[in-house]
This record gives structure tokens, C-alpha cells and sequence, in this order.
């Protein structure tokens, strides 16, 4: 979760889209020019240790725009394949 977040605070849609599971990424992979991100903080994990393909974690990524400040409140699922973990998708 903290590389996909360091990789939308730097740009780095090829980072993204090669941790984005084959099942569910998007074709292309934009991030919006106009967000700035600034904080996150791992409000829960469930799994993700050694012996799990599994892993759940509840998040929140704070930014700022033109408006103002905010957050992305999210539960986001990875999976582990090939010794790799890939975001599947996740809850608002």
C-alpha cells in the first residue's frame, strides 16, 4: 500500500499499473495532475504477513487540490502471486 501510495505522489503510472492485479486493471493508468498528495495513514490491515496470499488494508490518502483538502477513505485487497503483491480493488 505505501509503494502504490508513493507511486500516485510521484507520477509513476508504470509502477501502478504493474502492481495493479492482470484481473482487474484498468487498460491505461492516469493519475489526476490537479491532486497533490501530502499524507497517508494505514488505518487497519488484515493478513500480509509471510504465509498469507491475502491481505486487506483500510486506509486513508489525504490531498490537496485547487478546492482544498481532503482525503480518500479506502479498504483496498491485494493478492499475492508469484511472491508479489497486487492491488484487486477496493471500497470507498
Amino acid at each position: 500500500m505505501r509503494s502504490r501510495y508513493s507511486a500516485y505522489a510521484r507520477d509513476d503510472t508504470n509502477y501502478l499499473f504493474r502492481t495493479w492485479h492482470p484481473r482487474t486493471r484498468p487498460p491505461e493508468v492516469r493519475i489526476d495532475p490537479g491532486i497533490t498528495w501530502t499524507s497517508l495513514e494505514i488505518l487497519d490491515t488484515d493478513g500480509g504477513g509471510p504465509e498469507d496470499d491475502r491481505a486487506e488494508v483500510e486506509f486513508a490518502a489525504h490531498y490537496t487540490t485547487a478546492a482544498g483538502r481532503d482525503a480518500l477513505h479506502e479498504r483496498s485487497r491485494f493478492e499475492r502471486r508469484a511472491g508479489r503483491w497486487f492491488y484487486v480493488d477496493g471500497d470507498y
